[in-house]
């Protein structure tokens, strides 16, 4: 029987293995004191607690003054929740 880790995976695949939420907080910089990545919004939800329209979100987005949205799959995008509600906190100092 093969040793097996805390996953209950092979140690050999378990270290090929790469978990979808590490992997994105590693390409989004995100520290050890950073929130991790809890929920995924969609547009609808983001204009909903923004109050924004569409072509505003991508504007701002393009310009860099609003959170970037993450591809989830083919024509697919989400925002993360907590850079949202981060972005909302900071426009109401």
């Amino acid at each position: 029987m093969a040793n097996r880790d805390q996953t209950g995976l092979p140690e050999r695949l378990s270290d090929q293995c790469e978990f979808p939420f590490e992997a994105q907080q590693q390409r989004r910089g995100a520290g050890p004191n950073e929130q991790p990545i809890r929920r995924f919004i969609r547009l609808r939800e983001v204009l909903h607690r923004t109050g924004l329209g569409r072509s505003t979100v991508y504007r701002w987005m393009d310009e860099g003054r609003f959170p970037k949205s993450v591809r989830l799959g083919g024509r697919s995008v989400a925002w993360i929740e907590h850079e949202i509600d981060e972005w909302l906190q900071d426009r109401c100092r």
